[in-house]
């Protein structure tokens, strides 16, 4: 699974990166070493510029909400336990089938946190998890496929700007050999090559299919962190520090 990462980079620095054409970032999120579940993230999608029109979809930089709710949920809190979509089965779970037919996006990271079980034990008789920073060998930005939604809030007026939620959700596949002994799960890398066929909403069937393929081994490397990075309050560049080698 994925359930934390770090984003670092700069709204400005992601619309040059990801070659968006109009940015409706509000307002820049700040540096966030310790992305969880239901904090709001920099997401890349490809929606038309005006629902009204029908003009072609144009790529974005948009704020969206980490945990998927689904257009049909009576309730959001079902965007909590949504935050990972298993690529084997993306395609038929009723949760993000719709999603995934015409809604996929890009979650920018600087990397992402996994724990390893070690030999050591808790006082509950429970392995204790070391967490591990995993990044691009290349200090690259790391491109994570997603699914994104829009539900609409029923209990608010047609003109509340806040009546429909942005929600995405990460997908993941098994991991590659180089970061496979930490965890067998790890989020899905669309490289470059793949961002336009991945974010167009007119591909359809097989050929969305086709686009989940793991990433090439080797791409990435994992160091251990500071088990600081367990508690979601703390922040900061710190967090992706290495540990010294004892």
């Amino acid at each position: 699974m994925c359930g934390r990462y770090a984003s670092s980079r700069r709204p400005e620095d992601l619309v040059e990166e990801f070659e968006v054409e109009e940015s409706r970032v509000p307002a820049a999120l700040e540096p966030d070493y310790n992305v969880a579940p239901t904090k709001e993230v920099y997401a890349v999608v490809e929606r038309p510029p005006d629902r009204e029109k029908q003009e072609p979809a144009q790529r974005q930089l948009r704020v969206l909400r980490w945990g998927l709710v689904p257009s049909w949920a009576k309730d959001p809190a079902i965007g909590n336990r949504m935050i990972n979509a298993r690529m084997e089965t993306v395609a038929e779970k009723p949760a993000f089938r719709r999603a995934f037919a015409s809604r996929r996006c890009l979650l920018p990271a600087d990397g992402y946190f996994e724990w390893y079980p070690t030999e050591e034990q808790t006082l509950a008789g429970k392995p204790k998890k070391q967490p591990f920073f995993i990044r691009p060998k290349d200090g690259g930005v790391l491109a994570m496929a997603g699914l994104y939604e829009v539900w609409r809030d029923p209990d608010k007026a047609d003109d509340d700007p806040e009546r429909f939620r942005w929600t995405c959700t990460v997908l993941t596949t098994e991991a590659e050999d180089d970061v496979g002994h930490i965890h067998d799960r790890m989020p899905l890398m669309v490289p470059r090559e793949r961002w336009a066929a991945w974010l167009d909403p007119t591909k359809s069937g097989d050929d969305r299919l086709a686009l989940l393929e793991p990433a090439a081994p080797g791409l990435l490397e994992a160091y251990p962190v500071s088990t600081a990075v367990g508690n979601v309050r703390n922040n900061g560049p710190h967090l992706l520090d290495p540990l010294p080698l004892s």
